[in-house]
């Protein structure tokens, strides 16, 4: 007898093969179980019966093998146990029991069937397949398993996925961070429907505030960086695709309980206090699944509620670039002068979170099944905003988040034959989110005020919360179909997707006013003032934009089982193509300025996607796999949005340098303009509460569709970003049970997306270091285009290992490590197009080149461990522990507010690279003591930066970060027979709670870290003023650095 079921190392091992894809309109949600059965003699033993238990829900499926002795069965649940039985009417029956099925990968269930004189029946059990087996790409998958043990003190998927040493987790911001790609550029599904951020707004890649759906209701989530399979698209950097729980005929689910305080978190970071305020956090919930009729129909649901704080940092005083002095100073000005309470420094505030999850599965008959998942979730959080190592915002520049999303998805599953399958999948999905300033109702506008360290404060409504309003809705639909046909599975399909959306995003509605220093915020001397509003009306509700678009997706594929070689080819095609019935208003002066209309949109962009997979079994112990494909998607809409909102006769731009439409080059009218108590205000009030009446009297005046103010636009050639992924890997077994993978992927960026302000041109001329000075187009700025990067849009290059091994003993451990190398040009850090025009170091806007991308994680390691025990007979005791180091994020050093010199506007203002001087060199001077200038030399030894030559983007990077988080759960006795409670704690970085000087997480400031202001003199050379050693330093990002405890209880039935 010869019978083959792959097995590997089981639990922890899963994260060996890492990787992580982007969310397609639709992603696998089901497995399979396919395999080939032969006869004594190797011959295909044809019309062989298989037959498929789903052991809770008793669901079957019955298929028969084709002439070349093949069956596939798909449209399987996750999860399991499952029992096979192949039963022949010529040879002996055999039975497989245990089996467990991953998220999108087919279980092999290949067998060569004895004589019936041998042997009436054969019984195997079968072992789960590794998540490093079974796909074409890298990937991970996790079990219930691992997301009931693993230490996950966020109840967040990303607790999970981080296993995978190419996934790294920002924990200061929530980020998911897949291979040094940009985070927006990943996706998340949730049984197939895209639950991401479609919009693009979140940090966290969630919709939401945190994660959309309960983390009781999943049974199994997948991380993917290269799945060459057609039905996956949408994203470029990494798809996470999770999949819930079903009822079955036996009652089963829990309730849980978990708790923390100020008590229970740590408070000191490197010998400096951190103040947690007093706080108390508890989160409670339960799942539950039961049949409603035996074996035909079944609910599960669940529900989850989190009552707790948001805390903050102050990154600015952490790193000394802002004093307490700066910001009592301010706080008593702002009260003096200008009759505002500017807020405090609070350690933390309120916050909310609940989500429900309803699912019904019905076994219509033995050859179709359906399902109907119904999802909410409304949560909120308080977000500072403008923070970094050099900013300061106190609380009434704070606002609160909010998010209400509501979704349904509806799938059915056929099986017409033992030839032919369908899928049918429907989803709605609605998301209400409002974003408003702490202090709306004050009507204050935002004032930042520099600081003599090179900090900057920030205070009242934040000048993008001043008018923000977002809702949208998605409708998706899939129809696909599978045929089997020899060696040949044969899918097909079309997907859909509609994205209804109105968004009100107008900035500086109630005005921002800049000041160069403290003295001028007294004095009531700006640097910079601005003002937008809706043309005609003044009412930012006229500026909203609404628009809808649509991607239709076909695909065809082949996945081809050779006879001779336990392998399968896949290859096949994916088209997109976007359509819309919408345009932005046509802006007739930008066209006749340009040349092009305003009105592009991705309409009629579309892209073939072609995708070759390969996997061999090569041996028992062997697996290899291998691929190639065209990737495309994840692109935030809020792009596309921006030029709606911006299209230069609805929303008006104006400031103070712009009253008339022009520049004031002369220093003393500009410096008239912006005395703030010399300049009438709109009712005669006072500034921050009124802006001044001659801008607000421009738009006003403003006739509608005959305004000239900055324009967003979408290139008419602009084409959809792609990336071609290049894969090789293997995972081998020893005879021991150690599993060991190695991986390499590529990738090679194309048509990457940039911002350029087409307002302004190269005027010819350039700086001794040859930086490109620009100049004004018709004294104009901040006219954006969305295009595309010409030449080379970056690549990455991703190399990852892993060793996993579980013990008889109850120990089970696994090592790992990725080396990524990633390349970009403009990191599309935001969702506004002046903050991805502005948020770029460079040192030539107008050609910025790949260089280290923003995203990069050059080296990180993990490691898994767990212990199970009985330290109280029969009652398990487990022990997890995750660890992971990795080298900080790249960060760069800038000039401090000086990108003005070589005509550089832009939102940042501090985005240009620095040259560093030679020690005598003579196209630098300095405005600085010698004692300064000292300094700042030695600053340049210490940090060893190449003299005479422009820093590199991303050329530093911050200290290395390691991070311990543990997890000890003790079973206890149920109140009934099956059931059982269990008490748990979770600490999150236990390194800091052994000594405070570990697990301490750096980061180089946003953008870059501003070091030194310059201006050149008639000699064309550098003059340096004002350095800001402070500003060198990387900030403390202390809500990741401290450690935190839980403690809990959980009952299981």
């Amino acid at each position: 007898m010869k019978t083959q079921i792959r097995k590997t190392a089981l639990s922890l091992a899963i994260a060996a093969c890492v990787g992580v894809s982007g969310a397609a309109i639709a992603n696998e949600t089901t497995s399979a179980i396919k395999g080939q059965i032969t006869g004594p003699n190797g011959n295909p033993a044809a019309g062989t019966k298989i037959t498929i238990l789903h052991v809770p829900s008793g669901s079957v499926k019955t298929t028969e093998t084709n002439d070349a002795g093949y069956f596939t069965a798909k449209g399987l649940r996750v999860g399991g146990p499952y029992r096979v039985v192949v039963d022949s009417d010529t040879y002996a029956d055999q039975e497989f029991n245990n089996i467990i099925l991953n998220i999108g990968n087919d279980y092999p269930v290949n067998a060569s069937l004895e004589n019936i004189s041998n042997i009436e029946q054969i019984v195997v059990t079968g072992a789960p397949i590794s998540a490093m087996s079974g796909g074409t790409g890298p990937a991970s998958t996790f079990t219930l398993t691992d997301l009931e043990n693993q230490p996950a003190i966020n109840r967040d998927l990303k607790d999970i996925i981080r296993i995978d040493p190419r996934i790294t987790i920002d924990d200061s911001r929530g980020s998911i961070n897949c291979g040094g790609g940009n985070p927006r550029y990943n996706s998340l599904t949730l049984d197939g429907v895209r639950m991401n951020d479609n919009f693009g707004l979140s940090s966290n890649g969630y919709p939401t505030i945190r994660a959309p759906f309960s983390f009781d209701s999943i049974e199994q989530v997948s991380a993917e960086l290269a799945p060459f399979d057609v039905q996956y698209g949408g994203f470029t950097s990494c798809n996470i695709n999770a999949v819930t729980k079903s009822g079955g005929n036996d009652v089963h689910g829990g309730v849980f309980f978990d708790y923390t305080n100020d008590s229970m978190k740590g408070d000191e970071i490197e010998g400096n206090e951190v103040d947690n305020g007093n706080y108390t956090e508890k989160r409670y919930g339960f799942n539950v699944g039961l049949p409603l009729v035996e074996d035909t129909l079944f609910l599960f649901t669940s529900y989850e509620k989190l009552e707790g704080v948001r805390q903050f940092n102050y990154d600015g005083l952490s790193s000394g670039s802002v004093t307490a002095d700066d910001v009592s100073r301010i706080q008593s000005i702002s009260q003096s002068v200008y009759g505002y309470d500017a807020g405090g420094m609070p350690s933390s505030m309120p916050v909310e979170d609940e989500k429900i999850l309803v699912k019904l599965d019905w076994n219509i008959n033995e050859d179709h099944r359906a399902n109907l998942i119904y999802n909410y979730n409304d949560g909120n959080t308080i977000s500072q905003s403008d923070t970094g190592s050099s900013r300061v915002s106190l609380s009434n520049h704070f606002y609160n988040q909010s998010a209400e999303f509501t979704s349904i998805i509806g799938s059915v599953y056929s099986d017409w034959s033992d030839d032919f399958s369908t899928e049918i999948r429907l989803g709605k999905s609605e998301l209400d989110a409002t974003v408003q300033s702490l202090d709306a109702a004050s009507s204050f506008g935002e004032m930042q005020i520099d600081t003599a360290d090179g900090g900057t404060i920030y205070i009242g409504p934040d000048d993008s919360r001043q008018s923000n309003d977002l809702d949208y809705e998605t409708t998706t639909v899939k129809l696909a179909g599978t045929y089997y046909l020899d060696q040949h599975t044969i899918t097909g399909g079309y997907e859909y997707e509609k994205l209804d959306v109105f968004n009100q995003f107008v900035q500086h509605t109630q005005g921002e006013w800049r000041f160069n220093s403290v003295d001028d915020f007294e004095d009531g001397i700006a640097d910079g003032l601005y003002y937008n509003n809706a043309a005609g009306t003044n009412n930012p509700t006229d500026a909203a934009a609404s628009f809808s678009y649509a991607q239709h997706t076909f695909y065809v594929q082949d996945e081809y089982s050779f006879t001779d070689l336990d392998a399968t080819l896949t290859f096949g095609l994916r088209y997109d193509k976007y359509t819309s019935d919408d345009s932005p208003n046509y802006n007739e002066n930008f066209t006749n300025r340009y040349g092009f209309s305003n009105q592009a949109t991705f309409d009629g962009i579309d892209l073939i996607q072609p995708r070759v997979g390969f996997e061999w079994y090569a041996t028992d112990s062997l697996e290899v796999r291998a691929g190639v494909g065209l990737f495309s998607g994840g692109n935030p809409n809020v792009w596309l949005s921006n030029s709606y909102s911006n299209d230069g006769i609805t929303n008006i731009s104006t400031g103070i340098k712009d009253v008339d439409g022009v520049y004031y080059l002369d220093e003393e009218q500009r410096q008239a303009r912006l005395n703030l108590f010399d300049t009438p205000n709109v009712n005669g009030g006072t500034p921050g509460y009124e802006v001044p009446q001659d801008l607000y009297d421009k738009v006003a005046n403003t006739e509608i569709g005959a305004g000239d103010s900055s324009v967003n636009a979408v290139d008419p050639d602009f084409e959809m970003p792609s990336e071609w992924k290049y894969s090789v890997g293997a995972t081998y077994t020893t005879e021991d049970e150690y599993v060991f993978s190695l991986d390499y992927l590529f990738t090679k960026r194309k048509d990457a997306a940039i911002l350029k302000d087409i307002a302004l041109q190269d005027s010819g001329n350039t700086t001794f270091d040859g930086r490109p000075i620009l100049e004004s187009k018709e004294g104009r700025s901040g006219d954006l285009v969305l295009t595309n990067v010409s030449g080379n849009s970056g690549e990455s290059h991703i190399i990852s290992a892993a060793m996993s091994k579980r013990f008889d003993n109850g120990i089970s451990v696994q090592l790992a490590y990725a080396y990524t190398d990633s390349t970009d040009v403009n990191p599309m850090t935001s969702s506004v197009a002046s903050s991805n025009y502005g948020n770029m170091a460079t040192y030539d806007p107008t050609n910025p080149g790949a260089h280290t991308s923003d995203y990069e994680i050059p080296h990180r390691f993990t490691m898994t461990l767990g212990y199970t025990t009985e330290l109280f007979d029969g009652y398990n005791t487990r022990f997890n522990l995750f660890s992971e180091t990795y080298k900080g994020l790249p960060y760069s050093y800038t000039y401090n507010g000086s990108d003005k010199v070589w005509g550089d506007s832009n939102s940042n203002r501090s985005r240009q690279l620095m040259y560093i001087p030679e020690v005598n060199d003579p196209n630098v001077v300095y405005d600085m003591t010698p004692e300064e200038v000292t300094e700042f030399n030695e600053w340049i030894s210490a940090q060893g930066l190449e003299r005479g030559e422009i820093v590199g983007r991303n050329s530093e990077n911050a200290d290395w970060f390691t991070k311990v988080n543990f997890k000890m759960t003790q079973e206890l006795p149920g109140f009934m027979p099956g059931h059982k409670g269990e008490v748990f704690f979770v600490i999150d970085n236990l390194t800091n709670m052994l000594n405070d000087d570990w697990g301490v997480l750096k980061k180089g400031n946003f953008v870059g870290n501003r070091m030194i202001k310059t201006s050149i003199d008639d000699q064309g050379r550098y003059v340096y003023s004002d350095f800001s050693p402070n500003n060198g330093k990387t900030a403390t990002q202390s809500g990741a650095s401290v450690w935190e405890m839980r403690v809990g209880v959980r009952y299981t039935f």
